[in-house]
């Protein structure tokens, strides 16, 4: 890796040495990585996403925790970070993280925390001048233990480079007037009744609340403090990697005619008349028709969607395939793109024909969080074909495009994990059943759902039909009762299990407290149960299943 020249910043004994120190050569160190002088900034930067981490992650009890902490640390390393390098990719990754962190603050989930983890393992990429690509990042990551173990005997030989000036230094003319300040200042505190009964008080609160911090302090919490410092280490100071550019390999050889052309442009012929085929019969049984009763929702829009979602992936890999090594020289070449480029129409006629599939069942029965999955997924196989025309048109490598699909699938992931998927499916069922179609009711009674699910829900509470009405009701009476009592165990653990979305829900319930008191599980009149309405309510929707 080129070294990067130094920033002009002062190191923290004050001076601006542009001497670089180097690591020595150890198991767990390549000999001879130098490092610039360690900054004020980068002290402060660490010492501050250990506490971040230690307040954020283990003591915290919910998902604001990491939140907030989603937050602090890119500041904090966009601080503190030795060699920065603010690229277009900074600040993505940084926008990125500021979404996940809202959304965890709304309404978080276990999979959200780990894609801010991966971001944050991305920001430090980018913010160190290396492209955030996923495979790279794995290479990123298991090198950070060893980089904070190397960064951490740096700190400690800084630290050493101070003790010969202390050694050195009168002793006296520190210890005395340390002697005389105490002296004279407890001389004048006992001259005076109410400073000794204040200071005597103040005192006492201080050794009680350290006697309770020491108390509050776990081993297990100190050796996190440890880990997550080394960790932070390594971010701030990460090892080189493998240079980013490396040169683009040179097709350019003179036209040689391939072996495969004849294989590939028969290949391309057959699939070309296949896909055709296919996609007539598509378009004259699915499309802009009215299915009968009986029709086989399950086997043709799900099943038979995901089959087709294989068909686009194989595609995109024979296309991949094809166009790379001694096919490029070939002279005939521009023949294979022409036959590609039909190809690729009907592959887009196929992504076409899988998301109007998609829609048939959706439309059956409404919408599902796989259902959502579905969408993204042939959205991301569809953006790989993308980069497979890219890649034949450019002549990128097979590298450039693992890494590119790995980016489109992840980006995918975390679409799924910052939106509000919950509250728009719920939203759409919603809006279904209000307008006359009680069928996606079978979603709202089969499937579970996050608190920003449940806000969508009250205004079936005043559902025309009678058995989702009551049925609803049942359900959001049964989650009011269940958050009174998690709200309980909540407060003992403080602001990190805060949740947006659900303190809107229990403000939502509670101000519906009338409608609850005047159901008839609620008194003693006799009516049905709350859980025979829920059950009954689940035996009506689940003939749309």
């Amino acid at each position: 890796m080129t070294e990067i020249p130094r920033e002009s910043q002062t190191s923290i004994d004050g001076h601006d040495d542009s001497t670089w120190i180097t690591d020595e050569e150890s198991f767990f160190s390549p000999p001879l990585i130098k490092q610039p002088p360690v900054l004020l900034r980068e002290i402060v930067a660490l010492v501050v996403l250990v506490l971040a981490c230690d307040l954020t992650l283990y003591r915290s009890f919910g998902f604001a925790g990491p939140g907030v902490l989603f937050l602090i640390a890119p500041l904090m390393l966009g601080i503190g970070t030795v060699q920065r390098r603010w690229g277009t990719s900074v600040w993505v990754m940084l926008l990125l993280l500021i979404l996940l962190s809202l959304r965890l603050l709304w309404c978080g989930s276990w999979s959200a925390v780990v894609a801010g983890f991966v971001l944050i393992g991305g920001f430090s990429m980018s913010l160190a001048g290396f492209r955030p690509y996923l495979t790279r990042g794995l290479i990123f990551t298991s090198q950070l233990i060893a980089a904070g173990y190397r960064r951490s005997n740096h700190y400690f030989r800084i630290l050493a480079q101070f003790s010969p000036v202390i050694l050195r230094t009168n002793l006296l003319a520190i210890i005395l007037p340390i002697i005389t300040l105490i002296t004279f200042a407890s001389i004048f505190v006992l001259a005076n009744p109410d400073l000794v009964k204040s200071f005597g008080q103040n005192l006492t609160h201080l050794v009680e609340w350290l006697e309770e911090a020491m108390r509050r302090v776990e081993v297990a919490e100190i050796l996190f403090c440890f880990a997550a410092a080394g960790i932070i280490a390594g971010l701030l100071r990460p090892d080189p990697l493998t240079s980013e550019s490396r040169p683009r390999p040179n097709f350019k050889r003179g036209p040689i005619k391939s072996l495969f052309y004849e294989a590939y442009r028969n290949t391309l012929i057959v699939v070309i008349g296949l896909f055709s085929i296919y996609l007539a019969f598509e378009f004259q049984t699915l499309w802009f028709r009215t299915f009968p009763p009986g029709f086989h929702y399950s086997g043709y829009a799900h099943e038979g969607a995901a089959w087709l979602t294989v068909a686009l992936g194989l595609a995109t890999l024979m296309l991949s395939l094809i166009f790379r090594g001694s096919i490029l020289n070939d002279p005939r070449l521009p023949r294979l793109r022409l036959l590609s480029s039909v190809w690729s129409l009907l592959n887009l006629l196929l992504v076409l024909a899988v998301f109007n599939r998609l829609f048939i069942y959706i439309g059956f029965n409404g919408m599902t969080r796989m259902r959502v999955v579905g969408l993204l997924g042939v959205a991301s196989v569809f953006g790989g074909f993308l980069l497979v025309l890219r890649k034949i048109g450019r002549q990128h490598d097979f590298t450039w495009l693992i890494r590119h699909q790995l980016w489109t699938v992840a980006f995918a992931g975390y679409l799924y994990v910052v939106l509000p998927v919950d509250a728009f499916v719920n939203q759409y069922n919603v809006n279904r059943i209000l307008a006359g179609d009680p069928r996606p009711s079978v979603q709202i009674a089969a499937h579970p759902t996050s608190d920003e699910g449940w806000l969508c829900l009250k205004p079936l509470i005043n559902c025309t039909d009678p058995v989702i009405q009551a049925g609803v009701r049942g359900m959001l009476d049964l989650k009011r009762e269940s958050l009174e009592n998690q709200l309980l165990k909540d407060q003992q653990h403080g602001w990190t299990t805060r949740q947006i979305a659900t303190d809107r829900l229990v403000s939502q319930l509670r101000a519906s407290k009338a409608i609850w008191t005047s159901e008839p599980w609620s008194n003693e009149r006799g009516g049905p149960s709350r859980q025979s309405v829920i059950d009954q309510f689940q035996r009506y929707s689940y003939q749309w299943y």
